[in-house]
């Protein structure tokens, strides 16, 4: 069974094993991004690849193939003479590219024993060797442009954190608690008091991706660049801890529909929801699975795995709210040191809705695609994961999902209206 390099240690795997994509050469970040993707599998055994465990999940093999299909589609179809091995792979693993053509279902990518996991592997080979020639082309810029290359090579490690959440949820299915790595939990740092970074009058300031920054890469969504009104507020220097959820927990936050959003109370009931997503609780308390198995809760932790409408009850109850998206934003470029997990650790919930910046414009093409048109009843998220490849996240990074969500890495960092 091809799994690709050995794993050597979580910590390497999820954090310092890929590229910034700036300073190594194209061809190297792209050798390093794919690199990278063998690594996560590293521990897999075949029937791990194939599992879908819910419709949002999909199976580890469609990534590795859908990342793959992305190269090849919109780079080397660009070539007169490219010819695919695989015609019906362009349906196989199109995501949602209307303007690409026809996509399996997402919800049956589960479905399917072929094509197997080798033959997969075997795809991602022959495009990564066609890829590594037209990467060394001298004519390769009028060829494919180094922005769909980047898109490309950040799409993939997207699609890396989201092996590891959606691994994370197939094992979690599975009554023996399958164990991804061993040491993939790590001791927590002692909580200390919040402490409230203060904005205390109002303020415009510049928000979004500075297209000053040349070399550099954002996705559309991060874009333009404009000016933001800041009221008076504060956001808490760290994230919300297990410990801290618990005692809502404890209080009935689950119990009192004055917390909650009328949709979200709605979810709470129809879901049965009572704690945080992989959360379980026996004779012995609380248990959380983890990519490391079943694990007692740790109250020093960040809480983790809650949606939005859990973030935003648990908010209230506090007596905060959550932050807006450029809140965020401002606290972190002005108080990075003492923004505590800021990144790395989980995705923050903000009150933003996702939607397009003022003067946003989708690209051209199919590229156009990847962003704009999700841009409705979703929420925005800040940081980054421990799950999120190293050099893939930024100050403006737009995360976003749907505020019913819980299985991504994502937590709460609380924030407060000042007179």
């Amino acid at each position: 069974m091809e799994t690709g390099a050995d794993l050597d240690g979580f910590e390497r795997v999820l954090r310092r094993g890929n590229v910034s994509l700036v300073s190594d050469s194209m061809l190297d970040a792209y050798r390093r991004v794919r690199e990278h993707s063998r690594k996560i599998c590293a521990p897999l055994e075949t029937e791990d690849y194939v599992i879908q465990s819910m419709p949002d999940v999909s199976p580890t093999r469609w990534h590795l193939a859908h990342t793959t299909w992305f190269f090849e589609t919109f780079c080397l179809k660009n070539l007169p003479d490219y010819e695919p091995e695989q015609p019906a792979f362009e349906v196989l693993f199109n995501s949602y590219y209307n303007s690409v053509g026809e996509q399996f279902p997402r919800d049956r990518r589960g479905l399917l024993s072929r094509p197997t996991v080798a033959e997969v592997w075997r795809y991602r080979d022959q495009v990564d060797e066609a890829m590594f020639e037209l990467l060394a082309r001298s004519d390769r810029d009028s060829i494919v442009t180094d922005e769909v290359l980047r898109t490309g090579m950040n799409h993939e490690q997207q699609h890396q954190e989201l092996m590891l959440t959606d691994l994370l949820h197939v094992f979690s299915c599975n009554p023996l608690h399958p164990v991804y790595c061993d040491d993939a939990v790590t001791d927590c740092d002692p909580v200390e008091e919040v402490r409230w970074i203060e904005s205390p009058v109002e303020r415009i300031e510049p928000v979004g991706f500075d297209e000053s920054s040349h070399g550099l890469f954002c996705f559309d969504n991060e874009l333009p660049r404009h000016r933001a009104l800041l009221s008076p507020h504060a956001i808490a220097n760290r994230l919300v801890t297990n410990g801290e959820y618990l005692e809502f927990i404890e209080d009935g936050g689950y119990d009192d529909p004055s917390y909650w959003l009328s949709a979200g109370w709605a979810t709470v009931q129809s879901e049965g929801w009572r704690a945080p997503m992989y959360w379980h609780l026996g004779e012995e308390g609380w248990h959380q699975f983890t990519l490391a198995g079943l694990r007692p809760v740790d109250e020093k932790a960040p809480v983790c795995h809650v949606s939005y409408f859990e973030a935003d009850a648990f908010a209230r109850w506090s007596g905060c709210r959550l932050p807006t998206e450029f809140e965020w934003e401002i606290a972190v470029r002005d108080s990075r040191e003492s923004m505590i997990d800021a990144f790395g650790t989980r995705w923050q919930w903000t009150a933003s809705d996702y939607a397009p910046y003022p003067k946003y414009a989708a690209p051209e093409g199919a590229i156009g695609e990847y962003n704009g048109k999700f841009m409705c009843g979703q929420k925005v998220l800040r940081g980054s994961s421990v799950a999120t490849p190293e050099g893939h996240a930024r100050l403006t990074y737009r995360n976003f999902f749907p505020p019913s969500m819980r299985w991504q890495f994502c937590g709460i960092r609380l924030a407060t209206d000042l007179e």
